[in-house]
Protein backbone atom coordinates (compact mmCIF):
# COMPACT_ATOMS: atom_id res chain seq x y z
CA UNK A 1 0.00 0.00 0.00
CA UNK A 2 1.63 3.81 -1.03
CA UNK A 3 1.80 5.97 1.84
CA UNK A 4 -0.82 8.24 0.66
CA UNK A 5 -2.91 5.17 0.74
CA UNK A 6 -2.16 4.27 3.87
CA UNK A 7 -2.94 8.01 5.42
CA UNK A 8 -6.03 8.06 3.97
CA UNK A 9 -7.33 4.75 5.37
CA UNK A 10 -6.34 5.79 9.04
CA UNK A 11 -8.27 8.84 8.70
CA UNK A 12 -11.23 7.51 6.93
CA UNK A 13 -13.22 8.45 9.92
CA UNK A 14 -12.67 11.93 8.72
CA UNK A 15 -13.02 12.15 5.27
CA UNK A 16 -16.53 10.21 5.55
CA UNK A 17 -17.70 13.27 7.78
CA UNK A 18 -16.81 15.80 5.44
CA UNK A 19 -18.60 13.95 2.98
CA UNK A 20 -21.17 14.24 5.08
CA UNK A 21 -21.26 17.28 5.99
CA UNK A 22 -24.18 18.88 6.07
CA UNK A 23 -22.77 22.01 4.30
CA UNK A 24 -21.60 19.72 1.79
CA UNK A 25 -24.50 17.47 1.52
CA UNK A 26 -26.20 21.18 1.31
CA UNK A 27 -24.88 21.83 -1.57
CA UNK A 28 -24.98 18.17 -2.99
CA UNK A 29 -29.09 18.63 -2.90
CA UNK A 30 -29.29 22.33 -3.72
CA UNK A 31 -30.97 23.04 -0.25
CA UNK A 32 -27.72 24.62 1.37
CA UNK A 33 -28.89 28.34 3.00
CA UNK A 34 -27.12 30.78 0.55
CA UNK A 35 -26.25 32.82 3.57
CA UNK A 36 -23.67 29.86 4.56
CA UNK A 37 -22.70 29.72 1.23
CA UNK A 38 -21.83 33.16 0.58
CA UNK A 39 -20.05 32.99 3.78
CA UNK A 40 -17.86 29.90 2.74
CA UNK A 41 -17.10 32.17 -0.74
CA UNK A 42 -15.92 34.83 1.07
CA UNK A 43 -13.39 33.07 3.15
CA UNK A 44 -12.56 30.28 0.72
CA UNK A 45 -11.33 33.29 -1.57
CA UNK A 46 -9.15 34.22 1.69
CA UNK A 47 -8.44 31.10 1.79
CA UNK A 48 -6.76 30.97 -1.88
CA UNK A 49 -4.69 34.29 -1.55
CA UNK A 50 -2.19 32.22 1.26
CA UNK A 51 -2.70 29.26 -0.34
CA UNK A 52 -1.34 31.15 -3.41
CA UNK A 53 1.51 32.70 -1.27
CA UNK A 54 1.52 28.78 -0.25
CA UNK A 55 2.01 27.78 -3.51
CA UNK A 56 4.74 30.47 -4.84
CA UNK A 57 7.22 29.42 -1.90
CA UNK A 58 6.08 25.59 -2.90
CA UNK A 59 7.93 26.36 -6.46
CA UNK A 60 11.09 27.86 -5.23
CA UNK A 61 11.63 25.06 -2.98
CA UNK A 62 10.79 22.38 -5.58
CA UNK A 63 13.49 19.41 -6.03
CA UNK A 64 13.60 19.40 -9.48
CA UNK A 65 11.81 21.26 -12.94
CA UNK A 66 9.05 19.14 -13.40
CA UNK A 67 7.58 19.65 -10.12
CA UNK A 68 8.16 23.42 -10.13
CA UNK A 69 6.09 23.41 -13.68
CA UNK A 70 3.45 21.42 -11.84
CA UNK A 71 3.14 24.09 -8.83
CA UNK A 72 3.81 27.26 -10.99
CA UNK A 73 0.30 25.83 -13.61
CA UNK A 74 -1.43 25.44 -10.22
CA UNK A 75 -0.51 28.78 -8.77
CA UNK A 76 -1.47 30.35 -11.89
CA UNK A 77 -5.17 28.11 -11.87
CA UNK A 78 -5.82 29.25 -8.43
CA UNK A 79 -4.68 32.86 -9.50
CA UNK A 80 -6.88 32.93 -12.65
CA UNK A 81 -9.78 30.39 -12.35
CA UNK A 82 -10.62 29.42 -9.01
CA UNK A 83 -10.63 32.84 -7.74
CA UNK A 84 -12.03 34.12 -10.64
CA UNK A 85 -15.14 31.48 -9.96
CA UNK A 86 -15.91 33.16 -6.40
CA UNK A 87 -15.61 36.23 -7.60
CA UNK A 88 -18.37 35.51 -10.44
CA UNK A 89 -20.51 34.09 -7.82
CA UNK A 90 -19.80 37.41 -5.38
CA UNK A 91 -20.69 39.56 -8.71
CA UNK A 92 -24.06 37.57 -8.36
CA UNK A 93 -24.60 37.97 -4.86
CA UNK A 94 -23.82 42.03 -4.89
CA UNK A 95 -20.77 41.83 -3.15
CA UNK A 96 -17.71 43.70 -4.69
CA UNK A 97 -14.57 42.79 -5.66
CA UNK A 98 -13.83 45.28 -2.61
CA UNK A 99 -16.07 44.38 -0.09
CA UNK A 100 -15.22 40.60 -0.72
CA UNK A 101 -11.17 41.68 0.15
CA UNK A 102 -12.01 43.40 2.84
CA UNK A 103 -13.43 40.27 4.64
CA UNK A 104 -12.13 39.43 7.36
CA UNK A 105 -10.89 35.94 8.10
CA UNK A 106 -12.95 34.11 10.64
CA UNK A 107 -10.26 32.43 13.30
CA UNK A 108 -10.53 28.78 11.43
CA UNK A 109 -9.63 30.38 7.77
CA UNK A 110 -6.76 32.05 9.78
CA UNK A 111 -5.37 28.97 11.81
CA UNK A 112 -5.92 26.82 8.30
CA UNK A 113 -3.55 29.00 6.28
CA UNK A 114 -0.91 29.86 9.08
CA UNK A 115 -0.64 26.33 9.62
CA UNK A 116 0.37 25.79 5.77
CA UNK A 117 2.08 28.88 5.38
CA UNK A 118 4.77 28.09 8.75
CA UNK A 119 4.83 24.62 6.72
CA UNK A 120 6.00 26.33 3.72
CA UNK A 121 8.69 27.88 5.83
CA UNK A 122 9.65 25.76 7.84
CA UNK A 123 8.76 21.86 7.33
CA UNK A 124 10.41 19.74 4.75
CA UNK A 125 9.76 19.86 1.67
CA UNK A 126 7.98 16.35 2.09
CA UNK A 127 5.74 17.72 4.87
CA UNK A 128 4.87 20.62 2.80
CA UNK A 129 3.42 18.49 -0.07
CA UNK A 130 1.70 16.31 2.78
CA UNK A 131 -0.02 19.66 4.33
CA UNK A 132 -1.03 20.43 0.69
CA UNK A 133 -2.58 17.22 -0.67
CA UNK A 134 -5.85 17.68 1.70
CA UNK A 135 -7.28 20.35 0.23
CA UNK A 136 -6.95 19.23 -3.25
CA UNK A 137 -7.40 15.74 -2.74
CA UNK A 138 -10.39 16.44 -0.62
CA UNK A 139 -12.30 18.80 -3.48
CA UNK A 140 -11.75 16.19 -5.87
CA UNK A 141 -13.50 13.71 -3.39
CA UNK A 142 -16.39 16.04 -2.64
CA UNK A 143 -16.65 16.75 -5.72
CA UNK A 144 -16.71 13.69 -7.74
CA UNK A 145 -18.90 12.40 -4.70
CA UNK A 146 -22.03 15.10 -5.59
CA UNK A 147 -21.30 14.32 -9.10
CA UNK A 148 -21.66 10.86 -9.09
CA UNK A 149 -25.36 11.26 -6.90
CA UNK A 150 -26.69 14.00 -9.54
CA UNK A 151 -26.16 18.07 -9.60
CA UNK A 152 -29.52 19.18 -8.15
CA UNK A 153 -31.25 20.85 -11.02
CA UNK A 154 -33.24 23.61 -9.47
CA UNK A 155 -29.94 25.07 -7.72
CA UNK A 156 -27.55 25.46 -10.63
CA UNK A 157 -25.48 28.15 -8.76
CA UNK A 158 -24.29 24.78 -6.91
CA UNK A 159 -24.09 22.27 -9.70
CA UNK A 160 -21.58 24.89 -11.06
CA UNK A 161 -19.35 24.38 -7.94
CA UNK A 162 -19.82 20.76 -8.26
CA UNK A 163 -18.54 20.92 -11.91
CA UNK A 164 -15.53 22.99 -11.23
CA UNK A 165 -14.13 20.36 -8.17
CA UNK A 166 -15.30 17.02 -10.45
CA UNK A 167 -13.48 18.26 -13.16
CA UNK A 168 -11.37 15.38 -14.69
CA UNK A 169 -8.26 17.50 -15.21
CA UNK A 170 -8.55 18.08 -10.91
CA UNK A 171 -9.01 14.66 -10.23
CA UNK A 172 -5.50 14.42 -12.49
CA UNK A 173 -4.09 16.96 -10.40
CA UNK A 174 -4.96 15.60 -7.17
CA UNK A 175 -3.65 12.36 -8.48
CA UNK A 176 -0.29 14.07 -9.37
CA UNK A 177 0.00 15.73 -5.88
CA UNK A 178 -0.19 11.98 -4.44
CA UNK A 179 2.57 10.68 -6.59
CA UNK A 180 4.68 13.30 -5.26
CA UNK A 181 4.28 12.79 -1.35
CA UNK A 182 4.44 8.85 -2.05
CA UNK A 183 7.73 9.22 -3.95
CA UNK A 184 8.91 11.82 -1.16
CA UNK A 185 8.20 9.40 1.20
CA UNK A 186 9.87 7.04 0.02
CA UNK A 187 13.06 8.77 0.32
CA UNK A 188 12.19 9.86 3.71
CA UNK A 189 13.43 8.40 6.83
CA UNK A 190 10.66 7.19 9.65
CA UNK A 191 10.39 10.53 11.01
CA UNK A 192 9.99 13.02 8.23
CA UNK A 193 7.25 10.22 7.21
CA UNK A 194 5.95 10.37 10.94
CA UNK A 195 6.16 14.57 9.99
CA UNK A 196 4.43 14.08 6.94
CA UNK A 197 1.59 12.02 7.97
CA UNK A 198 0.71 14.66 11.05
CA UNK A 199 1.08 17.65 8.20
CA UNK A 200 -1.71 15.89 6.21
CA UNK A 201 -3.21 14.29 9.25
CA UNK A 202 -3.59 18.72 10.87
CA UNK A 203 -4.80 19.83 7.60
CA UNK A 204 -7.52 16.97 6.68
CA UNK A 205 -8.73 18.31 10.40
CA UNK A 206 -8.62 21.60 8.99
CA UNK A 207 -10.56 20.79 5.89
CA UNK A 208 -12.83 19.59 8.22
CA UNK A 209 -13.28 22.52 10.30
CA UNK A 210 -13.49 24.97 7.25
CA UNK A 211 -16.90 23.25 6.46
CA UNK A 212 -17.65 23.37 9.62
CA UNK A 213 -16.90 27.13 9.58
CA UNK A 214 -18.68 28.09 6.86
CA UNK A 215 -21.89 26.28 7.83
CA UNK A 216 -21.78 28.20 11.22
CA UNK A 217 -21.11 31.01 9.86
CA UNK A 218 -18.00 31.61 11.80
CA UNK A 219 -16.90 34.93 13.09
CA UNK A 220 -14.59 36.14 15.91
CA UNK A 221 -16.92 36.41 19.00
CA UNK A 222 -15.31 39.84 20.42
Amino acid sequence: MSFTSDIYNRSLPLQKAILEHPFVRGIGNGTLDVERFKHFIRQDYLYLIDYSRVFAVTVARSPDLETMTRFSQMLHDTLHTEMALHRGYCTRFGISQADLEATAPAPTTQAYTNFLLRTAYGGSFGELAAALLPCLWGYSDVGLHLAARGKPPHAPLYGEWIDMYAAPEFKALAAWLRGLVDRQAESAGPEERSRMEQAYVACSRYEYAFWEMAWSQEQWEV
